[in-house]
């Protein structure tokens, strides 16, 4: 059954832990953040024009605006198909698929077919997200959905932004995205990390937990997630014995594992991504498994292929967490939609997500009256915020009626209403919480939101 959990007010005052460390995690060089007005060629943006405050340049209209050098748009994608984080690719790609029909059976965007341009995003061991959005650049496109892991997407945004190329991903939560500077052009319909840690040090203390430990890749995703839990965590009184940082390409775990063991814990904490099943592996080998210890799992290795050829219930009990949508909504009912759409599909993480992120792309564009990726930045809080006072709408062909009825849309997508703060990330979200009942299935246990999103204080 779906509620809003009683640990929801909880949350919101132990995610106040995590304000410091989000500031604390935007890169060194950031000094303009997603709330800046996308730059044009001519002048960089700056923080003094909010995103949430941008109105499109034309007033709407199905048509192309007169001087819109883009009038049919293309969007190009930056998926894993390949890589560490390949399982979350086939409910992303459907998502987008499912979303582009519906648009185009709508009638397009500006009275045309949206054209796809399918990228793979591959991992950060490779150079494929790199050739993806070279490719997509000389293509023409003008806004790119990914990537899904916030390390790829940071080794490209710089690439995508300075070419005036809007960015949207359905599921990078790196608190160091929230601040980077982006020109505006950069938005995420996932929330932070800075509220999944918070969520998950709630569990662990709510649970009765005292002591534990941590271990994360080192990237921004594992780093984000895991100094969010440990400032929250101990920010409640608890205490973490040992903190480890992996390189995602390790062939062995054996020496962290065994670190881990010398401390003891009541619990670990495990941030990682496919690399994860080699790691329990070591883990249940020196009795560190979830029989022995509870084990946390994140949005990023929530699988229910990874360990389907463990030990027969060997996951049972392991707690996992990852954004999902409005208790409002019956996400079940869409992840049945992604299935029709790809009868393959295993995991649904970040299906919706990824749905959202293209409706929201189409919508903006058509009301920008433009399909210019600086455009598309400055119209979408003006689809999607309640407060920018638009009426809601909950698909793209009611959306585009008002539009096209000289209205203003405020879209209210899947994973429920979608504002986004002067950041650029869901000002809201909700996370849901799961146990393994078997190595290759888990049940939903918690639904905690929607609740604020921790943000960065100056």
């Amino acid at each position: 059954m779906i509620r809003r959990s009683p640990i929801a007010g909880a949350v919101v005052v132990l995610g106040a832990a995590s304000l410091v460390l989000a500031a604390c995690g935007g890169s060194s060089t950031s000094s303009t953040s997603s709330s800046a007005a996308p730059a044009t060629s001519e002048a960089p943006a700056t923080s003094e024009a909010p995103a949430t405050s941008a109105a499109p340049s034309e007033e709407a209209s199905s048509e192309p605006a007169s001087d819109c050098k883009n009038p049919t748009l293309k969007v190009g994608t930056l998926l894993p198909a390949t890589g560490q984080l390949a399982y979350l690719g086939p409910p992303e790609f459907a998502g987008v698929a499912v979303a582009l029909k519906e648009v185009n059976d709508a009638g397009g965007v500006l009275g045309a077919p949206v054209t796809e341009e399918y990228g793979d995003s591959g991992d950060t061991t490779t150079d494929i997200a790199s050739q993806t959005v070279d490719s997509h650049l000389s293509k023409g496109v003008q806004a790119i959905i990914g990537a899904a892991s916030s390390g790829v997407t940071l080794s490209v945004i710089d690439k995508v932004t300075q070419n005036g190329v809007f960015m949207i991903s359905p599921a990078n939560t790196a608190p160091a995205l929230t601040t980077y500077a982006d020109n505006g052009l950069y938005f995420r319909t996932a929330p932070s990390d800075a509220l999944q840690g918070a969520i998950q040090a709630t569990l662990a203390a709510d649970a009765g937990f005292t002591k534990g430990a941590t271990i994360a890749r080192d990237d921004a995703y594992g780093i984000g997630l895991q100094q969010a839990f440990e400032t929250d965590f101990t920010g409640a009184g608890g205490e973490i014995l040992t903190s480890i940082k992996y390189a995602p390409e390790a062939t062995s775990f054996e020496a962290e594992v065994a670190e881990l063991k010398a401390a003891n814990p009541e619990f670990v904490q495990v941030v990682g991504f496919e690399e994860s099943t080699k790691l329990l592996q070591e883990m249940i080998k020196q009795g560190l498994g979830p029989q022995d210890v509870q084990i946390y799992l994140a949005d990023g290795n929530a699988s229910v292929e990874a360990f389907k050829d463990f030990p027969k219930g060997e996951m049972n009990g392991t707690i996992a967490t990852f954004p999902t949508g409005d208790p409002s909504v019956d996400v079940t009912a869409f992840n049945d939609r992604l299935l029709a759409a790809d009868g393959k599909l295993k995991e649904f993480v970040y299906g919706a997500q990824a749905y959202d992120a293209a409706i929201l792309t189409a919508l903006a564009a058509e009301y920008a009256g433009c399909a210019d990726g600086t455009a598309i930045a400055e119209a979408l809080p003006m689809v999607a915020n309640a407060d920018a006072g638009g009426t809601p709408c909950g698909t793209y062909a009611e959306c585009l009626a008002i539009i096209q009825g000289g209205g203003q849309p405020n879209y209210e997508g899947v994973t429920g209403p979608l504002d986004f703060n002067e950041f650029g990330d869901p000002a809201a979200a909700t996370i849901s919480v799961v146990e393994y009942k078997a190595n290759d299935k888990y049940e939903e246990i918690e639904v905690i939101g929607p609740v604020p999103v921790p943000v960065p204080v100056s």
